[in-house]
């Protein structure tokens, strides 16, 4: 019965990572990480690869990634007893055209209000304010063009709203079969 030996260099390497994303003040990139640590990018990626497995299989923490970079967070199981701690109030509710909006946001992002508004066939003025202030999305640039209008994108409080640790993990947006139910469900024919 032999024992695999322990890496005490990636033992160590994982302790410093988990170290600095405990203090970060918010999402930080591998690149920052390599830089504190004095390490290359590919060693800080699979130590990050490393404990991520770690945190899935046997914590109560998940690393969270959104773009290209990641922060240490609560598992999404805990959210409950989590509110129950700190006294918070049950999460707020997103209306069906908030939801609606935000669907857009993260499947066509970075896009511009009258790109949400020309797939909506309404105004989403408010419900892209409402979005605003609660910090699921942010202005992330500006599109070139007349006027060059505002861009918008999701934040990492969504993925902590939704209990996500990526985007990745959402489904592929098929649009083949959504144009196909859409087709199947309408009550006049052409």
């Amino acid at each position: 019965m032999s024992e695999e030996p322990i890496n005490h260099s990636s033992l160590e390497l994982k302790k410093n990572i988990e170290s600095l994303l405990f203090i970060a003040p918010g999402p930080t990139s591998p690149n920052q990480l390599a830089d504190a640590l004095g390490k290359n990018v590919k060693e800080i990626e699979n130590g990050l690869k490393v404990l991520g497995d770690f945190y899935n299989e046997n914590s109560g923490l998940r690393l969270q990634w959104h773009a290209g970079k990641v922060q240490l967070t609560t598992s999404p199981d805990a959210s409950a007893i989590i509110e129950k701690f700190l006294g918070l109030e049950a999460t707020t509710r997103l209306s069906r055209a908030a939801l609606e909006t935000l669907t857009i946001i993260i499947y066509r992002q970075p896009i511009t209000r009258p790109g949400v508004d020309a797939i909506r066939g309404v105004s989403s003025d408010g419900v892209l304010r409402s979005l605003l202030s609660k910090g699921l999305v942010e202005e992330v640039g500006r599109a070139e063009g007349p006027g060059r209008p505002i861009l918008y994108g999701t934040t990492t409080e969504l993925l902590q709203h939704f209990g996500l640790s990526s985007l990745a993990e959402l489904p592929p947006f098929d649009l083949e079969n959504e144009e196909k139910s859409n087709d199947e469900n309408r009550l006049l024919k052409d």
